[in-house]
């Protein structure tokens, strides 16, 4: 330990030097803690939609590659951290040592639930992931991850199963945005219409179920296949469900349009976990409406660039994953909405 601590874990960055955990091509995963830090043996993680439809269609569904892949990008970086997506995911496990400068106030044999990426966590593996059938976001395994004092964790509530709360916080900054979006607009006095692209899964759902309890106006859930607009016409999350490719601007917009009565939504929430949703969600939305991307495959440039190609005056906003208390508002929508409930149960298999 030749250099001092860093509260946002700069300390733990072996290559390359002068960047953050999240830029780093390597992290160090010693499970020797520094003062600050706390250390937590992993059993399970969640990889974030778009890394595991990446990972998936690169070993063209081959569920032996794909876990030789996960093992690889760990092996080789120290975190989870897809380099094609540039996404990671969360993790589920216990506290096993807490530093004495710690501030997290994390107390050892807590079940917790890291609400920040696994792209700037220093992770280790210890097996092969041999319980993991490599189909499924959610991964069993065996191992431990380091926090830093500026992490960010939470402990697993126990009147959920913990599969559904590593779920739901897993997109737990998706229906926080929303929230945020739709009750700044409500309190100026604007309408509040709401589309959601890729409404019938997890962010999807709880970004409907946010937006309802924030008092939007109508509801439109955008979803690609009829199987999915089913599901989510049986939840009752949105008021009204279309069928478009939202990587095919011209169709999505015109669905969504169609259903809002020829005007565009006024928040337009991206949940889609493949590349090219920028263009459709921009001429979905009203001049003077806001787009969330809450995807990690969305593009800025393409977003940037297509929102002044189109002269659309919508406010962009990145979901970044974190606002205070996203975690406690996920749950609370989930114990509270049976849609949410219906849907994600669904993507689970329950």
């Amino acid at each position: 330990m030749t250099v001092p601590e860093s509260p946002v874990g700069a300390h733990r960055v072996l290559e390359p030097a002068g960047v953050l955990p999240q830029a780093a091509q390597r992290l160090d995963t010693d499970p020797a803690l520094w003062p600050g830090e706390v250390r937590v043996r992993v059993d399970r993680l969640n990889l974030d939609a778009a890394s595991a439809h990446q990972l998936r269609r690169a070993a063209d569904g081959d569920p032996d590659a794909v876990r030789q892949q996960v093992l690889g990008i760990v092996r080789s970086r120290g975190k989870m951290h897809n380099p094609v997506t540039g996404s990671g995911g969360m993790l589920l496990g216990t506290v096993e040592e807490v530093g004495p400068q710690s501030p997290l106030g994390l107390r050892v044999g807590q079940r917790v639930a890291t609400l920040v990426s696994l792209t700037l966590t220093p992770l280790a593996l210890g097996d092969g992931l041999e319980r993991w059938d490599g189909r499924g976001e959610q991964v069993p395994t065996s191992g431990h991850a380091i926090l830093f004092s500026r992490s960010i964790a939470a402990v697993v509530p126990d009147d959920l199963p913990e599969e559904t709360v590593l779920a739901v916080m897993d997109v737990c900054g998706a229906p926080a945005l929303v929230d945020r979006v739709v009750r700044d607009r409500l309190g100026r006095g604007l309408r509040a219409d709401v589309a959601v692209l890729g409404a019938a899964g997890k962010s999807g759902a709880l970004s409907l179920a946010a937006a309802r309890a924030a008092g939007a106006g109508r509801l439109v859930g955008l979803v690609p296949v009829e199987e999915e607009a089913t599901r989510l016409r049986a939840s009752g999350l949105a008021d009204d469900v279309v069928l478009a490719d939202a990587t095919d601007p011209l169709a999505a917009a015109e669905a969504v349009r169609g259903a809002l009565d020829g005007h565009g939504a006024d928040v337009t929430v991206v949940c889609v976990d493949v590349p090219g949703c920028e263009h459709g969600a921009v001429l979905a939305t009203d001049d003077g409406g806001t787009v969330v991307f809450f995807s990690m495959a969305t593009s800025f440039s393409a977003a940037a660039l297509g929102a002044e190609g189109l002269a659309a005056d919508v406010t962009m906003l990145v979901g970044n994953g974190y606002t205070p208390g996203h975690a406690e508002l996920a749950l609370t929508l989930y114990r509270d909405s049976a849609g949410v409930q219906q849907l994600l149960g669904a993507r689970m298999g329950a």
